[in-house]
């Protein structure tokens, strides 16, 4: 086996979609795209950050969902914080505990690695003080965070 390569069903909007994402995330790369005779983009593949994604312009029967969401590890406040403003921009919808949806319906979780480590914690008490801040929040703040997890 190869790979497991995710595949993205835009609503006509892919080549907008894959503009707005290798322009934000480090280590991109655009394929080829198929285009129709007008030039509309029907399909593409690309990558982000190493991972390998494919996409079609599909049309509008099957909208994204929270089902499926991409995490982005963030290894600062700063990281957490550009990628947010940048995937909640322009009609993205900020939700909570790190969570939003992008102006093309897709969900990311944008989340601090040091957040990932406190919950980690063997410290049972340390993980429910920082889980009960997290649910308080929209986008990931560490300062909070933190605060909770020392106690």
């Amino acid at each position: 086996m190869r790979a497991i390569i995710p595949s993205l069903w835009f609503d006509g909007n892919l080549a907008e979609a894959i503009e707005f994402y290798t322009a934000l995330f480090p280590g991109t790369r655009t394929g080829e795209m198929l285009r129709q005779p007008d030039g509309t983009a029907v399909a593409a593949d690309f990558e982000l950050a190493g991972q390998r994604f494919s996409a079609v312009n599909g049309g509008p029967q099957f909208p994204f969902t929270e089902a499926v969401s991409f995490v982005v590890e963030c290894e600062s406040q700063d990281e957490v914080d550009r990628y947010w403003s940048t995937l909640a921009s322009d009609g993205g919808q900020e939700s909570q505990c790190g969570w939003l949806k992008d102006r093309f319906g897709l969900s990311w979780q944008v989340v601090p690695v040091e957040f990932l480590d406190m919950i980690q914690d063997p410290d049972g008490e340390k993980v429910q003080r920082v889980v009960d801040v997290m649910m308080t929040q929209g986008k990931l703040e560490l300062g909070p965070l933190r605060a909770a997890f020392e106690g």
